[in-house]
């Protein structure tokens, strides 16, 4: 708008002025547009990326025959087995399990603790119930065979998936204020402009330098480079928090963040990466029990045990040969000299 005003002055009264702050203008704009376009764009091509992730396969039995097939393509009505690690594929209720089958609802309930399943209906709630699995839940122990119920968009996970697709976008509060702000700003300045018209015209000031006058007084009253500012604060906030790996997907929501004074929410999986991490080992020692430090996120990647005692190697026996874990060799790291992940 300013930009509009400042060439319909140069096409007035031919003046330089108003034509530089013109392409000023359009320059400041054309730039700021630029600056939020790339931001979202990287924000956006990497949450495409991780559409082109495979889904998982799961075994089922369909038709007599077992086969592995990809778990986008499981229908209502097929077998699957899922084990140990597993993500449970789809809504499942439970024909047979192993004793010790357990499956983590954090994702779906927030409960820390896994929860346990067997083939029989304890709770008419579909979320308390035993004999019932849900999709996105993934299986720390155990076994188990079901009977899938609901897939996609019909499952418990796609019904609450679809309740945060109907919510209104509301305008964030940088939004708000800038709104507010311009609508104030805008007012004045026409009011300052047609003020001074009028004024210049009981004046006798010729018309054209009058027009030009009145809108040299709007473009001035108009703060033109408050939209570049702005995004370039918000922009290099946004590097800042991707440094930390945090990922900014719309810069307005940076200061909607900052202007958060409180924050409501479970602990397990939102907070917390619901990731068990042994921080410390505690076994005897000559005369006593001694607590030690193990290499995690929380030490450092120091430790402080000893090796060579008889009691740890027994309690590192013991840990190896009782658990279900698997190993993933993208997850190896180590700290250098200067004491940097790497």
């Amino acid at each position: 708008g300013g930009s509009f005003l400042c060439f319909t002055g140069y096409f007035i009264d031919r003046s330089k002025d108003h034509l530089f702050l013109g392409i000023t203008l359009v320059f400041v704009v054309v730039t700021t547009g630029i600056f939020s376009f790339v931001q979202n764009s990287k924000s956006e091509s990497l949450m495409a990326s991780f559409k082109n992730m495979l889904p998982p396969k799961v075994k089922i039995l369909r038709d007599g025959t077992t086969d592995e097939v990809v778990s986008t393509n499981i229908v209502p009505g097929d077998i699957v087995f899922v084990e140990a690690g597993d993500l449970i594929p789809a809504d499942i209720r439970v024909l047979e399990c192993s004793d010790n089958f357990q499956v983590d609802n954090a994702a779906l309930t927030g409960e820390s603790e896994p929860q346990k399943r067997r083939p029989i209906c304890s709770h008419d709630d579909p979320l308390e119930t035993q004999n019932l699995c849900f999709f996105g839940t993934q299986v720390p122990e155990g076994s188990c065979k079901g009977v899938v119920i609901e897939t996609g968009d019909n499952t418990v996970m796609g019904r609450i998936a679809a309740l945060t697709m109907i919510t209104k976008n509301e305008q964030t509060p940088i939004n708000k204020e800038i709104h507010h702000f311009i609508l104030v700003i805008s007012a004045i300045a026409m009011f300052l402009g047609v003020l001074f018209f009028l004024l210049n015209i009981m004046n006798g000031t010729p018309y054209i330098e009058n027009l030009v006058f009145m809108i040299g007084i709007i473009v001035a009253n108009v703060p033109e480079g408050l939209l570049a500012t702005v995004t370039v604060c918000l922009t290099l906030t946004a590097k800042r928090m991707h440094e930390k790996k945090v990922l900014v997907k719309n810069l307005e929501s940076v200061e909607t963040l900052g202007s958060t004074t409180c924050i409501c929410s479970d602990k397990t999986g939102t907070l917390t990466q619901n990731v068990m991490t042994v921080a410390r080992v505690v076994y005897g020692g000559l005369n006593a029990f001694v607590t030690e430090d193990a290499p995690s996120s929380f030490t450092g990647g120091k430790k402080t045990y000893d090796p060579t005692n008889i009691c740890f190697q027994k309690l590192m026996r013991c840990a190896a040969l009782c658990n279900v874990a698997t190993f993933n060799e993208s997850s190896k790291w180590e700290y250098d000299e200067e004491g940097g992940k790497k």
